[in-house]
């Protein structure tokens, strides 16, 4: 396992990161043990969760096994969590107010048994709290060793740079990493939010890197998949985000092509996807989930796995989005390109050359 610098930090984190969603509900507590223990001995260092999943169990399940293990383990654990969404039924029980804030990164200190997380994030925007709010809160909690940094999570590009912006405007601790869905199935954040993340120095913590499990190829097209996978089952979360990812014939041809570059590879469809989102620009540590240890294995096994420049070329190419003309297609993007050599611009070449589809003419 190799390391990368977290954001713009000299923290380092191991290039995959061991996310915990399901610590709790889909894990038992001696599986979810299992698999911390196997991620740590495999040189893993980044654990993520929330103080949302599984209802906080995820935090006390990793609370206890740290209380269990000796410090020699431990000591080396990058632990990261977050705050922002629902915590009780109060109308404050949510948020990114000083008041929820704090009452949320106490709790979740309190549940993972530990004085300090290295990585606090927000876990969604807030348009109700001033983003001055939550700046100073943030800054008040690194200066009380209660964070050793702040990260963002499910934000857009405009809402990166404002918080950005504004930190650096009051001369407060600077958020250093963003955690956005992230994958060959999912890459419409490079649009707005990669390019701001990486103007920035922002550190990438994609979240979802396989799309639900999507992209390790167990899905069929028009297969009914098996009760025991999360396309197959009964939970409304997973079955809205599998019938997006199963919605369009490019997600299907994503699919094939990372089927056929692990086979020619002699890998498996994770790692490929794994490999692919991992070497993507500011990209620190994606973060895969597991529910068993077969899962985890064979996931960790990405880092040992270099995709050559065609098979990234050919992923490139069948996974790019399809934006449309304006703003993010070619029409949009030409008219933001300025060149420094030669007269004309990008715009004028994709004009010059007329469309396919012209109107009114026989």
């Amino acid at each position: 396992m190799q390391h990368r610098t977290l954001g713009n930090s000299g923290l380092a984190v191991s290039e995959l990161a061991l996310g915990t969603m399901y610590f709790g509900s889909e894990n038992t507590e001696d599986e979810a043990f299992a698999l911390l223990d196997a991620f740590v001995e495999a040189g893993g260092t980044m654990i993520d969760t929330s103080d949302v999943y599984s209802g906080s169990l995820s935090e006390q399940i990793i609370g206890r096994w740290l209380a269990a293990r000796p410090s020699e383990i431990t000591d080396r654990v990058v632990l990261t969590t977050k705050g922002r969404f629902t915590t009780g039924p109060d109308v404050n029980d949510l948020g990114l107010s000083r008041r929820h804030l704090r009452r949320a990164l106490d709790a979740s200190l309190s549940r993972l048994g530990v004085e300090t997380v290295d990585l606090y994030q927000m876990h969604g925007w807030d348009a109700h709290t001033p983003v001055e709010e939550t700046l100073s809160f943030l800054d008040d909690a690194v200066r009380a060793g209660k964070i050793h940094y702040a990260g963002l999570s499910n934000f857009t590009g405009w809402q990166l740079q404002l918080t950005v912006s504004t930190a650096k405007a009051m001369g407060v601790h600077v958020p250093l990493t963003l955690q956005q869905q992230y994958s060959l199935l999912s890459r419409e954040s490079e649009y707005e939010m990669v390019p701001a993340a990486l103007h920035n120095n922002i550190g990438l913590l994609p979240w979802s890197p396989l799309a639900g499990g999507f992209l390790t190829g167990k899905y069929q097209r028009g297969a009914t998949p098996a009760p025991d996978t999360r396309a197959g089952s009964t939970n409304e979360l997973y079955q809205y985000v599998s019938a997006e990812y199963a919605a369009t014939d490019r997600n299907w041809a994503v699919i094939d092509e990372v089927v056929r570059i692990a086979k020619e590879s002699g890998a498996t469809p994770a790692q490929v996807a794994l490999s692919w989102i991992a070497d993507r620009p500011g990209v620190v540590a994606p973060i895969f989930g597991a529910r068993t240890l077969e899962q985890l294995h064979d996931s960790l096994g990405a880092v040992t796995l270099t995709l050559d420049d065609e098979a990234t070329a050919a992923l490139d190419k069948v996974s790019a989005p399809t934006p449309g003309g304006y703003p993010y297609g070619a029409f949009g993007t030409s008219q933001r390109d300025r060149r420094l050599q030669g007269g004309a611009q990008a715009l004028g070449d994709l004009i010059s050359s007329g469309s396919d589809l012209p109107t009114g003419r026989r």
